[in-house]
């Protein structure tokens, strides 16, 4: 049951992301482009998302098992550390440049699109080097 939840829920995320075209890299470049020709569209997707998640998140702080049985293991860490901040920033570098971040990059991947692929492909072999590089640390 609860691979047939995470199943319904991935496919109902995915088509949010589409409805609200997040995977569209020029109507999110628009929005980051606050100098320029500004497009408010996603701060109206951002707030039904923030919205919807402190409820989940009210909810499920003061549980300790989800409606289906399983652990909700909620973030723990409440310190903002140099690895926080760093990560931060190329998560919004890479959203930048791109337009995409990894959510709707998967889902444009899905429908086969060279940009979402390309941006998956490069997500990866940039988390392989990121695993890689902590083995030398």
């Amino acid at each position: 049951m609860a691979n047939i939840t995470a199943l319904i829920s991935g496919l109902v995320f995915g088509l949010g992301l589409i409805l609200s075209e997040m995977i569209n890299p020029d109507r999110v470049l628009s929005f980051l482009d606050i100098m320029g020709s500004w497009d408010p569209y996603l701060v109206w997707v951002m707030v039904g998302a923030i919205a919807m998640s402190s409820v989940a998140f009210a909810v499920a702080s003061k549980r300790k098992q989800s409606y289906l049985g399983l652990a909700i293991n909620l973030p723990t860490a409440k310190t903002i550390d140099k690895q926080l901040v760093l990560g931060s920033f190329v998560f919004g570098v890479g959203w930048g440049i791109a337009g995409l971040c990894p959510g709707p990059a998967l889902v444009l991947a899905g429908t086969g699109s060279f940009e979402g692929i390309m941006f998956v492909v490069s997500m990866l072999l940039g988390m392989g080097l990121f695993e890689i590089s902590k083995r030398f640390r």
